[in-house]
């Protein structure tokens, strides 16, 4: 194997069924889910917005920042339109909620990993997923899908709530998923030591983060120990990691060059994208995959 990168792969979303990126520009981007488009912050939106300003107006809310009275939390939002309203992915439906910290519980760009993570699936008998960090739990649900027995964590009660609804949403309240507000680096240790393995780890860390018991996350401190936790989960020969970092400041590479020296094997990385309907790409976030033969 050579130590050199891979990549950097671009893994583009174009949208699905019920999300699309409109136009993005200014540090914004404007999008459709289901039939609510908001305008959120975007900072790697550094161009020209291609539509007009009147289009990214009609917005049925927009993240502000600020802590006025309008609308939900941080957002303000058009009189008449909800707070909540569902999605569908496929065979999924999801709730999305207008947050205070600008998500609505559903990140479209890593459609391209619930793509390969069923490709890697399929044909495997009842393979076990472990799902790190795994907030709403799309992921969880399309591994559910694809017939693993999923073990979904977080360390939010919320998040975890969110997750169930959105099991329950999607009829899958009979698939094989756990359900644990837990400490990832704690849970994954206890894993190491009763001998269980994963066919998939999906690992989604927040750059800083607290536990249920007041547990410090830092990504650049723990991250090294936790993906040697996950080194000692995965399975062996056909084993897949997938990582994925928001909002640092490192490379595709530098995240890469780590998953190697721990885990050997081939890899891939590089960056999350949405293409807009024009053919502009966003940069979202990165990742690295790796996966045995």
């Amino acid at each position: 194997m050579s130590d050199g990168p891979s990549g950097p792969l671009l893994l583009t979303t174009n949208g699905f069924e019920t999300y699309r990126l409109l136009d993005s520009g200014h540090g914004r981007k404007l999008e459709r889910f289901g039939d609510t488009v908001l305008v959120r912050p975007e900072e790697q939106a550094i161009w020209t917005p291609r539509l007009p300003e009147r289009e990214w107006e009609a917005a049925d809310a927009a993240f502000t920042g600020d802590t006025d009275e309008e609308g939900a939390g941080r957002w303000r939002r058009k009189p008449g339109r909800p707070e909540n309203w569902t999605c569908r992915h496929g065979p999924l439906t999801f709730c999305c909620k207008l947050t205070s910290f600008r998500h609505v519980g559903v990140f479209p760009e890593q459609e391209a990993h619930w793509r390969y993570m069923t490709e890697r699936l399929t044909n495997r008998v009842h393979p076990k997923v472990l799902n790190l960090f795994a907030y709403t739990g799309l992921a969880s649900l399309v591994a559910a899908e694809a017939g693993a027995r999923v073990t979904h964590v977080d360390a939010s009660r919320k998040a975890i709530a969110w997750a169930r609804e959105n099991q329950s949403l999607s009829g899958l309240e009979d698939r094989p998923i756990r359900w644990l507000t837990e400490d990832a680096p704690k849970f994954a240790a206890r894993e190491v030591r009763r001998g269980n393995r994963y066919e998939c780890i999906l690992l989604d860390p927040p750059k800083y983060g607290r536990g249920p018991n007041g547990e410090i996350w830092d990504i650049f401190r723990d991250l090294p120990d936790l993906l040697r936790l996950c080194r000692d989960l995965l399975e062996p020969q056909h084993g897949t990691l997938i990582l994925t970092a928001y909002a640092i400041r490192a490379s595709f590479l530098s995240l890469e060059m780590m998953v190697r020296e721990i885990f050997g094997g081939p890899t891939e990385a590089g960056e999350l994208v949405l293409e807009e309907a024009g053919g502009r790409l966003l940069s979202t976030s990165l990742f690295v995959r790796r996966s045995g033969p």
